[in-house]
């Protein structure tokens, strides 16, 4: 699996299914493929990637991995939740399953909880129906039918998602508060190239680094009236994220730091709302605090 994951995913490696499951997890750099090569060993079964990855929007090359994957054995499972089926295609660039949280963007109201998993393979299919069925992890016919209603209006909402996302992206490149700001749709993202041939758009997920630190975070995030303060994505409404503290509050701080998620990091997901609102909210806020 890759090392910079969702703090969730971090949590059910490390810490449940080694102990319920005893599987072993080997963490890579999975944007180098060397790397990715080295950690692939004779036993391994399941390559997991996550691209874009949360928080720090870093990408990894599907069709290099899937490849190199497959031919040592191993399945390949992507977690598209930041890209969202609009803008990324996995299966069509050689993975074997795609996994979302439904709760997101495939919702995109922020009234649903749920996860969906995706194969072109049918004996893949097969093994998750079953195991769907026997464990119970069946959802509810209303919280299907919300997701399929949000699937209704997922092209027009993730343009509007993207629109919003690349302008607030380059306000914030160009803040005197700000020192970094990650978002594949700038050109200088270190895999905006990368980007460019595997997503057919960028998404709305930005993350952006203070020079004042967690000092200038948690003071920012008392201050903004358009953004929420909340740890969802992928809804209508925008929100604001302090990843150290909120979703990767469990990864180790050497472990987490080291792939940039410092104190000072901010986590937009960016709305449906007037672009010019939620950069003067942003600007405000980094300005207050």
């Amino acid at each position: 699996a890759g090392d910079d994951l969702y703090g969730g995913t971090y949590r059910l490696f490390d810490k449940v299914l080694p102990r319920t499951g005893g599987l072993d997890f080997t963490y890579a750099d999975t944007t180098d493929a060397a790397s990715v090569e080295e950690a692939l060993r004779p036993e391994t079964r399941l390559l997991w990637i996550e691209t874009p990855t949360n928080p720090m929007l870093t990408l990894s090359d599907i069709a290099k991995l899937s490849e190199m994957a497959h031919e040592r054995g191993a399945v390949v499972a992507v977690d598209n939740t930041f890209a969202s089926p609009y803008f990324q295609n996995p299966l069509a660039l050689g993975a074997d399953i795609v996994v979302h949280s439904t709760t997101k963007y495939m919702g995109g109201h922020s009234d649903v909880v749920g996860g969906a998993v995706a194969t072109s393979n049918e004996e893949f299919h097969e093994e998750v129906k079953f195991y769907q069925n026997a464990a119970g992890a069946v959802p509810g016919a209303f919280d299907a039918w919300i997701v399929l209603r949000g699937l209704k209006t997922l092209a027009v909402r993730m343009r509007q998602h993207e629109e919003n996302a690349l302008a607030v992206a380059e306000f914030l490149q160009d803040h005197p508060e700000v020192e970094t700001v990650h978002y594949p749709g700038l050109p200088g993202h270190p895999q905006h190239e990368l980007a460019k041939r595997q997503m057919s758009g960028f998404s709305g997920m930005v993350s952006f680094t203070l020079e004042g630190g967690a000092e200038a975070a948690y003071a920012a995030v008392q201050k903004t009236r358009v953004f929420h303060f909340a740890e969802s994505l992928g809804g209508v409404e925008s929100l604001i994220t302090h990843p150290a503290t909120m979703t990767h509050a469990a990864i180790p701080r050497e472990q987490r730091e080291a792939r940039g998620v410092t104190d000072g990091l901010m986590r937009l997901s960016v709305g449906i709302e007037d672009k010019d609102d939620l950069i003067a909210d942003l600007d405000g806020a980094i300005r207050a605090g």
